[in-house]
C-alpha cells in the first residue's frame, strides 16, 4: 500500500490545506507561495502516474485514492477562486467544472458496475483539459498581476471549452449503456 506513487498521492493531499492556508496569510508573499504548493501538487499528480507505471507499483489503493486527490484539490482550489474574485466570470466555468466531475466520477462508477470502467478511461482531452486547468488555477491564485490574471480567464475558458469537450467523449462512450432500457 505504501509505495513510492501512493505517499506522492498522500502528499499531494496533505498540500490542499497548505495551499488553502497560504492562500488566506495576509502577507505580500501569500498568493504566491500558495500558487506555489498548488504547483507542487500539481506535478506530483503527474509524477505518482508517471512511477507507478515505471516502477510497476500500481495499487487498488492509488487507483481509488488518486482520482479522489485531483478532484479535491482542484474543486478546493475553484472554490478558492470563486470566494476570492467574487464574479460570475469565476462562479459558472467553477460550477461547470465541478459538476463534470460529479457528472464524470458518477459514470465510471456505473461503468465499472458493468464490467465496462475501460469504455471512459481518461483520454487527450482530458489530459489536456487538466493541463490548461491547472495553469489558469496556479495563475488565478498566484495573480502576480493583471496580465496574468487575464491570461488565465482565458485559460480558464479554455479549459472550460475542454470540459464540456470531454464529458461528451465519455457520455458518448457510454451512450449505449446509457440509453439501454433496464426491463
Amino acid at each position: 500500500m505504501f509505495n513510492i506513487p501512493n505517499i506522492l498521492t498522500l502528499f499531494r493531499v496533505a498540500l490542499i490545506p497548505v495551499f488553502v492556508v497560504f492562500f488566506y496569510i495576509p502577507v505580500e508573499w501569500g498568493y504566491f507561495a500558495a500558487a506555489i504548493f498548488f504547483v507542487l501538487a500539481a506535478i506530483t499528480d503527474w509524477f505518482d502516474g508517471y512511477l507507478a507505471r515505471k516502477l510497476n507499483q500500481s495499487t487498488a489503493f492509488g487507483a481509488f485514492l488518486d482520482p479522489v486527490a485531483d478532484k479535491i484539490m482542484v474543486s478546493t482550489a475553484l472554490v478558492l477562486i470563486v470566494e476570492h474574485y467574487s464574479s460570475v466570470i469565476i462562479t459558472i466555468p467553477a460550477i461547470i467544472m465541478i459538476g463534470r466531475e460529479i457528472l464524470i466520477s458518477a459514470l465510471r462508477e456505473w461503468m465499472a458496475e458493468l464490467g465496462k470502467r475501460s469504455a471512459v478511461a481518461v483520454g487527450m482531452a482530458g489530459k489536456w483539459k487538466t493541463t490548461i486547468q491547472m495553469l489558469s488555477l496556479t495563475g488565478l491564485i498566484w495573480q502576480y498581476n493583471i496580465w496574468m490574471v487575464y491570461l488565465a480567464y482565458i485559460l480558464l475558458y479554455i479549459a472550460v471549452i475542454l470540459t464540456f469537450y470531454s464529458m461528451m467523449q465519455y457520455l458518448k462512450a457510454a451512450k449505449s449503456d446509457l440509453l439501454r432500457s433496464t426491463k
